[in-house]
């Protein structure tokens, strides 16, 4: 299997999730991940700011806010809640399509005012299934801000996700979605691969307050040891932060071995910095791979 930093939008197209998985682990921790939130105008009118992110070098897009019942992506306003949604963002860029699915606790009593989700943002057999036919490639079962959403709940998502979701399933909090519980709970992520999960989500270093390298590292090894797939996360806002912060959480995401950079959708116009996007490609991969995934066009 191809690597995913060296393969064309043709061969990306081709790929089930098992070779998906493959071609990031093929990689070697160099695989870059950029999310945007869907429910916003987007940066540049004109354009949609996955488009965007492509160009500036992300490997994988995530929409976050997306709702897989009524689809809409900001700049691809003709495909407004059509089937076809996913599909035609992808023969636009060229790049494997991810979401975020909530998985909410109704009963825990949170740090602010609870934010209310539509149903096709939150976990359930049928957010699942529409998110299959609409031909997204992963799910990433984590909670926004104020969302209530659990790592016992998270748990429990994973297992209904492997069941009725064909892609990659990968889960985890970036941050603490209005709760205080610890986020970089090993027994509680190993618990997401004991129901299958493909991968797992923990806070970049430098990110959430005391999470440090010696615990990311003894999470990735742990997870690596079965099989699966870490992604370090930028959702702190620190998206829109000066280049050196996002090129040190790069290096620091390298110490710790994961294998997809993510960088989050808290700047404005609701996705990362452009120019955020190449600083941490270039920290983690150089110009090589950077420029190529830059330049590479959606026809080859």
């Amino acid at each position: 299997m191809k690597r995913l930093i060296s393969a064309s939008a043709s061969e990306i197209n081709q790929m089930n999730a098992s070779q998906l998985k493959q071609a990031i682990f093929a990689s070697e921790g160099r695989t870059i991940v950029a999310e945007t939130v869907v429910t916003s105008p987007p940066l540049i009118q004109g354009l949609s700011n996955p488009e965007v992110m492509a160009t500036f070098g992300a490997d994988i897009i995530v929409l976050n806010e997306l709702d897989v019942l009524n689809p809409e992506i900001p700049g691809l306003e003709t495909f407004a809640g059509s089937k076809t949604i996913i599909q035609e963002l992808k023969r636009l860029i060229g790049r494997p399509i991810a979401i975020n699915l909530e998985p909410v606790d109704e009963n825990q009593e949170l740090l602010e005012t609870r934010v209310t989700l539509n149903p096709g943002r939150l976990v359930s057999k049928e957010s699942l299934e529409a998110a299959d036919e609409l031909g997204v490639d992963m799910i990433l079962l984590t909670g926004n801000p104020a969302t209530g959403v659990t790592m016992s709940a998270i748990r429990e998502a994973v297992k209904l996700a492997k069941a009725h979701f064909s892609g990659l399933v990968l889960a985890g909090k970036m941050h603490g979605a209005g709760l205080t519980e610890s986020i970089v709970d090993e027994e509680a992520l190993l618990g997401f691969m004991d129901e299958g999960a493909d991968g797992v989500l923990v806070p970049a270093v430098n990110t959430v307050p005391g999470v440090n390298e010696r615990e990311n590292h003894g999470v990735t090894k742990s997870i690596h040891a079965r099989g699966g797939l870490v992604m370090a996360t930028i959702g702190t806002s620190q998206e829109s932060a000066q280049a050196s912060v996002i090129e040190a959480i790069g290096l620091s995401n390298k110490r710790v071995g994961v294998d997809l950079h993510h960088i989050g959708d808290g700047a404005y116009g609701r996705m990362p910095d452009p120019e955020n996007i190449t600083a941490l490609s270039l920290a983690v991969r150089g110009k090589r791979h950077t420029y190529f995934r830059m330049a590479q066009s959606i026809n080859r």
